[in-house]
């Protein structure tokens, strides 16, 4: 008789009920709707206030003129003995974004389009909202509020709940195609027949 190694099954851990009906049951979906479209909203008007800005400061033959004023009011926020901006992201934006200005100004104007609008088509909306976050983050280490903490924070709302956040969106036909979205369990072959109440040899 050969007997197989034996494998153990990785541990998984079960989702509270909570969490499930908070992120991932479809019944929700309006108010996350709601939310992503806030969200995305904020973000593609102020991507496109960027991108279609008449001057040209932030995309055309001045890119990197508003981003250099933002990243210098930053560096100016340094001093004192608390500070608005860390020192480490001080060094950042003196050795790394202001160098690359007008890099740096295109990426912030289409990367808020793109954000905005992955979020109010629903596609691919926990990576579009991470990103967003990503945005938000950096603008407060700025030294920038507005509204930043809280689209922050409804940014992380929107990855937490990703599976159900753009159910009613493209993500809704989008991911299935990537597997990422629950199909009903396949039960396994019973291996006892029926009839004779006997398992199959």
């Amino acid at each position: 008789m050969t007997t197989l190694p034996y494998t153990p099954t990785p541990a998984t851990l079960k989702e509270p009920a909570i969490s499930r009906m908070l992120f991932a049951d479809p019944r929700l979906a309006p108010l996350w709707l709601l939310l992503r479209l806030y969200v995305g909203y904020e973000w593609l008007s102020a991507g496109w206030g960027k991108v279609t800005n008449p001057a040209g400061v932030w995309v055309g033959e001045k890119a990197g003129v508003a981003v250099s004023g933002f990243l210098n009011g930053a560096l100016a926020k340094t001093g004192g003995d608390h500070p608005d901006v860390a020192g480490w992201y001080a060094w950042f934006v003196q050795h790394v974004a202001l160098p690359n200005a007008a890099a740096f100004s295109y990426m912030v104007a289409y990367g808020e389009l793109l954000v905005g609008t992955a979020l109010v088509l629903g596609l691919f909306t926990g990576i579009a909202a991470f990103f967003g976050g990503f945005l938000n983050a950096n603008f407060l280490l700025a030294g920038t509020v507005s509204s930043n903490p809280l689209l922050f924070i409804l940014a992380t709302w929107l990855v937490l709940g990703w599976r159900v956040a753009g159910w009613w969106g493209l993500d809704r036909w989008v991911l299935p195609r990537f597997g990422v979205m629950e199909q009903p369990a396949l039960l396994p072959a019973d291996p006892v027949n029926r009839r004779q109440g006997q398992p199959v040899r």
